[in-house]
């Protein structure tokens, strides 16, 4: 099952600059896993030992898999899968 992923500009040097690719996967942690084959370094990237980052942000249809099953989030065709760093700012 193909979704649609959106790469940020920081890991589009991975992509060879593409901000959106195809990906296949049941679950957020299947999808980064054949992502890896084909983008390497990326899993690298997101991760921190067996974690997602704290400053990566990841959407399923704009839905923070923080607040649904974490990478075990299931994903069905169609779906589309943002990552997104978080953006440090203000005074």
């Amino acid at each position: 099952m193909s979704v649609l992923v959106r790469i940020p500009t920081p890991l589009r040097s991975l992509t060879q600059g593409q901000a959106e690719v195809q990906g296949e996967g049941s679950s957020v942690q299947e999808l980064i896993e054949n992502l890896e084959v084909h983008y390497k370094g990326l899993k690298e990237r997101l991760y921190e030992g067996k974690d997602i980052r704290r400053f990566i942000n990841v959407y399923v249809n704009d839905e923070d898999i923080r607040f649904l099953q974490g990478t075990a989030t299931p994903l069905k065709a169609g779906d589309q899968v943002s990552i997104v760093p978080a953006i440090a700012g203000g005074r």
